[in-house]
């Protein structure tokens, strides 16, 4: 089961770096975001974020996905495992291998899928994206590896510019993610990995799909 901000009610953090946007500042994000090379599709809500998700992968596909509450959060890791679909599941590849070596060299070649999901942490109205891991496993696709690159959102994420960006990666999704880590693996997490994705200069390879709801961390 997905563990969401409402499991960590008594963790401490932020708020004014998780509220969702006025109307016009989410235009102006999504605005900064366009003239920087990134699609963005807005969305009303999580069950329109899947369709919109669902849509944008072609038949006969290989997909593979970084963990994300706002993919959980919008049903698609769910979707996925279910199996009713035509792509070729790489997630669930790679965690069929049973020995560690082996499935962690399977991860590594996961990267390189056709479509590659995920999230960020923070959305600078100015149109950069932040995210952070402690392995890599969740970003190490997103500046080259995977041919495509989808990414989901929520509105919450965004914030006024890039100290913004780094200040929410410090003062929410860390907290956050921690206490998550702690949940599942018994150990905490670390921002040991920062992305900081300024532009994309591939037209048509990285999509954002921006959900006017608050979603994951």
């Amino acid at each position: 089961m997905s563990q969401t901000k409402e499991d960590y009610e008594d963790v401490a953090i932020d708020e004014s770096l998780d509220d969702l946007p006025t109307d016009d500042e989410l235009a102006e994000a999504v605005e900064n975001l366009e003239a920087r090379g990134f699609d963005v599709v807005v969305v009303d809500s999580g069950d329109e974020a899947l369709d919109a998700v669902v849509d944008l992968l072609p038949a006969g596909v290989s997909v593979m996905h970084g963990h994300s509450t706002t993919l959980e959060e919008i049903g698609f890791t769910d979707y996925l495992a279910a199996g009713d679909h035509d792509w070729e599941d790489l997630h669930a590849q790679v965690f069929a291998v049973e020995d560690e070596g082996e499935r962690a060299a399977a991860r590594r070649r996961a990267q390189t899928a056709d479509y590659f999901l995920g999230s960020v942490n923070a959305i600078a109205r100015t149109g950069e994206l932040v995210a952070a891991d402690a392995s890599g496993s969740r970003i190490g696709a997103y500046p080259f590896a995977a041919a495509n690159l989808v990414l989901v959102s929520g509105a919450n994420k965004i914030v006024p510019d890039l100290d913004a960006a780094f200040d929410r990666l410090e003062d929410v999704a860390y907290p956050l993610e921690d206490a998550r880590a702690q949940d599942a693996y018994g150990v905490g997490s670390a921002i040991a990995k920062q992305l900081v994705y300024r532009r994309e200069l591939e037209a048509g390879r990285t999509t954002l799909v921006l959900v006017r709801e608050a979603l994951g961390y």
